[in-house]
């Protein structure tokens, strides 16, 4: 193979990688904190019930429903559910930025415009940005 061909073929590689990535991490937090898109375990009867926690502010009826799923678990406890109670129904009622801010506050979302968590420490991105320099 001359080196073109394998340039090439290195190339499609890293942009298919790069796709799959993408498309891994749009899917897996589309639905996080905004109560418009579905999670992968919606059904209306879960829906409702978790609806009726928020409402009566019960987190050991949350925490059952959410069976340890997902970082919210980790992150949200006894103390600090009726911030996140209060978080959910902001966006419920159309207010996303108040409600991100409060789970920025909680740990949760997104931070500075990337996902917390995500980042490595090298200062290096893929150049996107719109950064200037």
């Amino acid at each position: 193979m001359n080196k073109t061909k394998k340039i090439l073929l290195g190339l499609g590689t890293l942009a298919l990688v790069i796709g799959i990535s993408g498309a891994i991490v749009s899917s897996a937090n589309a639905y996080k904190g905004n109560p418009t898109v579905k999670g992968p375990n919606y059904s209306v009867e879960r829906e409702t019930a978790i609806e009726k926690a928020f409402s009566a502010n019960d987190y050991t009826a949350w925490k059952a429903l959410m069976q340890n799923q997902g970082r919210v678990t980790q992150v949200i406890n006894k103390d600090n559910f009726a911030k996140f109670a209060e978080a959910h129904k902001l966006a419920e009622n159309g207010d996303i930025a108040g409600a991100q801010k409060i789970r920025q506050e909680l740990g949760l979302g997104l931070k500075n415009g990337s996902l917390q968590g995500m980042k490595n420490g090298t200062g290096r991105g893929t150049g996107r940005g719109n950064c200037m320099n």
